[in-house]
């Protein structure tokens, strides 16, 4: 099994740039060089923030390898590997194993609704299929199921590859009473952007923040703030950071995401439907935020 103890910090979850409706390898690779040299902990590829259900199984696939190779060992690489049929998620997962990859994060599956007992019997059956560590990831809002404490609880006693969880979930409530039934060695990550820190200072491993791709040496700095003790310096941080969240999620994520890197020069903002671009007032409102930190003249 993969190096565990490496999958702390700012997980970026990174998009996936297209150039005339192709996926734009080179433009992949580019941001990858990027992450890594603004001190970034690790990359999640084809994530939430990936668009992974516009993508095809084959683009999933060299999206993996290419992150591979590009990042040489240099950061963890995470595949997201789930989807809503469990055929499906098991040949990514075998075959993000086969490229290289450090680590999984193996999604709710969406739209089914499917029981306590049916998520059981699917992160398990995935477990069993493949020899990394698994990330399991909850997200309610998306996927209309919600992932309870119980279920997790029964997951890790089955399965040793399963090492934590990513919540993106408001009820922080819930995630205290996670990280207590689990202990603080199970590793689980915010995936939402306001609750990065305070997740943290309850005893999460990191975040899973779409920020990361447009600011990712701030966003990996939270982090290394709160690791290095620094506390009412990741504290201001914290808030410093507050309207850039604010403003990439103003419309569906990761659409904000990319066109903020398009006006940084980074990719072409390009997403595939059902996404469509910002409505013009919210590009304004973006760009203002952009110039406030910084970020474009």
């Amino acid at each position: 099994m993969s190096d565990i103890a490496r999958l702390r910090g700012s997980l970026v979850p990174l998009v996936t740039p297209f150039r005339d409706g192709a996926v734009d390898w080179e433009g992949f690779a580019g941001l990858i060089e990027w992450q890594i040299a603004s001190g970034s902990h690790g990359l999640v590829i084809t994530g939430t923030t990936g668009e992974p259900s516009a993508l095809t199984f084959e683009e999933r696939v060299g999206l993996y390898r290419l992150a591979v190779e590009v990042a040489r060992g240099r950061v963890p690489i995470i595949a997201g590997t789930g989807t809503n049929n469990f055929e499906e998620t098991v040949r990514l997962s075998q075959a993000a194993q086969a490229a290289g990859v450090d680590a999984l994060l193996v999604v709710v599956p969406y739209y089914v609704r499917p029981s306590q007992e049916g998520l059981f019997r699917y992160f398990k059956g995935i477990a069993e299929r493949v020899d990394l560590p698994i990330i399991l990831y909850n997200i309610p809002g998306r996927t209309a199921a919600h992932l309870e404490v119980d279920t997790v609880a029964r997951l890790r006693e089955a399965c040793p590859n399963i090492i934590g969880i990513k919540e993106a979930n408001k009820d922080f409530e819930h995630i205290n009473r996670l990280l207590h039934r689990m202990g603080r060695d199970f590793r689980v990550y915010s995936g939402i952007e306001l609750l990065c820190f305070p997740v943290l200072a309850i005893g999460g491993a990191g975040y899973v923040s779409a920020t990361g791709n447009v600011l990712p040496d701030r966003v990996a700095r939270l982090y290394d703030l709160v690791a290095a003790g620094r506390w009412r310096e990741a504290q201001d941080l914290h808030y410093e950071l507050l309207p850039l969240n604010d403003a990439l999620f103003i419309e569906t994520n990761p659409v904000p995401a990319k066109t903020a890197l398009g006006m940084m020069g980074k990719i072409s903002p390009e997403v595939r439907l059902p996404l469509a671009p910002m409505r013009p007032e919210n590009v304004e409102r973006l760009r203002q935020v952009l110039r406030a930190y910084g970020l474009i003249p």
